[in-house]
């Protein structure tokens, strides 16, 4: 991450200073988006805890619109701030609903891991929304 920080620092003209929030959402859209393409693999090999498959389709979702978050927010730059405050509402969307299907299932290490990466990353994005620029 360190790179990452160095990278962010040196933009020669970013939006805002709110870099360090902005660096802890790239960070936890990042972790969320492995921990859940992860736990979506796990549960494809899970015999014995019947139908996944919302929980597989609810992890891809939210893995994607993590992704993208963390990309929009590694480009500091001036945006769009309705674009970028939609796609941040999404992710907590996405997160919050994620989390709630795997702790369905958290009897399942992976599960478990799952919503509690996801809900740290929903909470990132709602600190992130009031620091965006008008």
């Amino acid at each position: 991450m360190d790179a990452l920080r160095a990278a962010l620092d040196a933009h020669p003209d970013p939006a805002s200073s709110a870099g360090p929030e902005a660096l802890k959402c790239i960070y936890e859209t990042a972790q969320c988006t492995y921990v859940c393409t992860t736990c979506a693999d796990a549960c494809l090999v899970e015999t014995d805890h019947g139908d996944l498959s919302q929980c597989i389709r609810m992890n891809l979702d939210c893995a994607d619109i993590c992704a993208i978050v963390g990309r929009f927010l590694a480009r500091p730059g001036h945006q769009d701030r309705e674009t970028l405050e939609r796609i941040l509402e999404a992710c907590i969307l996405a997160c919050r609903a994620c989390a709630k299907e795997c702790r369905r299932h958290e009897d399942m290490e992976h599960c478990r891991v799952c919503a509690d990466q996801c809900e740290r990353c929903a909470e990132a994005c709602e600190r992130m929304v009031p620091e965006l620029v008008p």
